[in-house]
């Protein structure tokens, strides 16, 4: 099944705020692990985050995080940040359970 890939607003700037290489493997990995499985876990890729109810998912690609949630057919990324920036994004904008 193909997942939708659905960018928040505020994914879409910080998106639009890397430099032009991490802005495309960004969008390579997106396609790559979001599109098809989303909630395949992995040692290094993608972690299933604890204690929070959103986001659910983090990817990590190189030294950016991706935090996401999967609703249905769609994956809805919520923020694209820098691995230093990760967790006060988490303590700010996470939702815990």
């Amino acid at each position: 099944m193909r997942f939708e890939i659905v960018l928040a607003p505020e994914a879409v700037e910080d998106l639009r705020s890397l430099p032009t290489a991490a802005r495309a493997e960004v969008k390579r990995a997106l396609e790559t692990h979001l599109r098809n499985d989303p909630t395949k876990l992995s040692r290094s890729r993608i972690k299933r985050l604890r204690g929070i109810s959103r986001p659910q998912y983090r990817l990590r690609v190189a030294e950016i995080r991706v935090f996401y949630d999967v609703v249905g057919e769609s994956v809805e990324v919520l923020a694209i940040v820098e691995k230093a920036e990760a967790s006060s994004w988490l303590e700010k904008f996470g939702s815990p359970e």
